[in-house]
């Protein structure tokens, strides 16, 4: 059995002659437990909403989404594109235009995004699921054209699921000067019909500013004939999606960029890593000082076991040793203190999993969810566990080695 451990444990678990010193030992413990705890929750409530705000853009996101490296369109008839659609995983495929306008509605107006989309986008996206009102969800028939609006869109529109009349589209001339006599004219103009629903994504990116709409409408308001925004695809079930993004990436080459849902969105989700990144940094500056009680707590046992030194000594132990024994003695209070912690943080996530004790408005319904939305990564558990010892180790090393040269020389 390693010696200085043995002795460590012994020291650890025994009655001090100095009663202040176990207690100043328990609160070493419960200290870096609850620096611990903290870490797994807080951690664990960013995870939450990261998996949340997921799950919200899925409905309106496609799962890849191939775009122009350059400029912000691209020939539909690119035969990349068409080697792309060709590929054996893929399920569904929609060209999309997109670009901003003007919607007018009565004496209404807002500055839109207009997303032009093929008939398929249904079969693409989960939009049939994030609809409201009493219609369903269609381009165009005949001559008629439709506009599905986010639903805080139609609120800063004055508009309901179903309006009456048309909804004017403006969006700017792409060739030739803007005429001031006659301004009207450096705009093209169309109009939209109420298809009977609104669409919520409960994003405010979507919901405040988009209207989806036929892909031939979107082209000539923008002057974009035979050009696409993006390609948007949806894969066969069972497909491996890495793998299958790889391909299409190897396929487009430097022209096109081939993006996931994650990086659809990389500057939400961005934010939300450095969000959480900046959180275990500042919990593990606390750990850090919860770990100074450790450096206490050893300090007094150094002093009290003074005597038990020089009978160490007798029995063979060098000054190595004995260190040793006072290094361990802080490294396990830290690996007890990580358990415990630990083990606390998983109770409590899973109590708020499970019960929502946590609220985050006393009214129901208020928000998306009415608790902290909470996820376990066990990956950042494993990170929290190494955190919490590396810190713990390195607290007491130098101060170990420091005060056992004075106090036990």
């Amino acid at each position: 059995m390693n010696f200085p451990f043995f002795i460590a444990r012994r020291y650890l678990f025994s009655k001090k002659s100095t009663h202040v010193i176990n207690v100043i030992s328990s609160i070493s413990v419960i200290g870096v437990a609850v620096a611990t705890m903290a870490l797994v929750i807080v951690l664990s409530v960013f995870n939450g909403f990261h998996d949340l705000v997921a799950t919200l853009f899925t409905s309106f996101d496609p799962q890849l989404k191939v775009v122009p490296m350059e400029g912000k369109t691209a020939p539909a008839d690119d035969p990349i594109l068409t080697q792309i659609r060709m590929l054996p995983q893929v399920d569904v495929a929609t060209e999309t235009v997109e670009d901003q306008a003007l919607a007018i509605y009565d004496d209404r107006q807002a500055m839109v995004r207009i997303k032009g989309v093929d008939d398929n986008f249904s079969e693409l996206s989960h939009i049939n699921d994030i609809l409201y009102g009493d219609g369903s969800f269609s381009l165009h028939a005949a001559n008629l054209q439709y506009g599905t609006v986010g639903i805080r869109l139609a609120q800063t529109l004055g508009i309901g699921a179903k309006w009456d009349g048309f909804m004017k589209i403006y969006a700017p001339q792409k060739e030739g000067q803007l005429d001031m006599m006659n301004p009207d004219a450096g705009f093209v103009v169309d109009s939209l019909n109420s298809p009977g629903v609104l669409f919520a994504v409960k994003q405010s990116k979507y919901d405040k500013n988009y209207i989806i709409t036929s892909i031939a409408f979107a082209r000539n308001l923008f002057g974009q004939q035979g050009m696409l925004s993006d390609l948007e695809i949806r894969l066969k079930e069972g497909s491996d999606l890495q793998a299958v993004k790889a391909e299409m990436q190897k396929i487009a080459g430097t022209k096109y960029k081939v993006l996931d849902r994650f990086e659809q969105q990389e500057d939400t989700f961005k934010i939300m890593s450095i969000e959480k990144l900046m959180a275990y940094i500042f919990l593990t500056f606390i750990l850090v000082v919860a770990c100074f009680n450790i450096i206490g707590s050893l300090s007094m046992l150094i002093i009290d076991k003074k005597n038990d030194v020089v009978t160490l000594r007798n029995l063979g132990a060098n000054d190595k040793q004995i260190t040793r024994v006072f290094l361990f003695e802080g490294r396990m209070i830290a690996v007890i203190g990580a358990v415990i912690g630990i083990g606390l943080g998983l109770l409590l996530c899973w109590l708020q999993q499970q019960y929502g004790f946590v609220r985050l408005g006393d009214s129901e319904g208020s928000f998306i969810v009415n608790a902290y939305p909470v996820s376990v990564h066990y990956s950042d558990v494993a990170i929290i566990f190494v955190t919490v010892i590396a810190v713990g180790w390195l607290a007491v090393w130098y101060p170990v080695r420091a005060l056992s040269k004075r106090l036990l020389s």
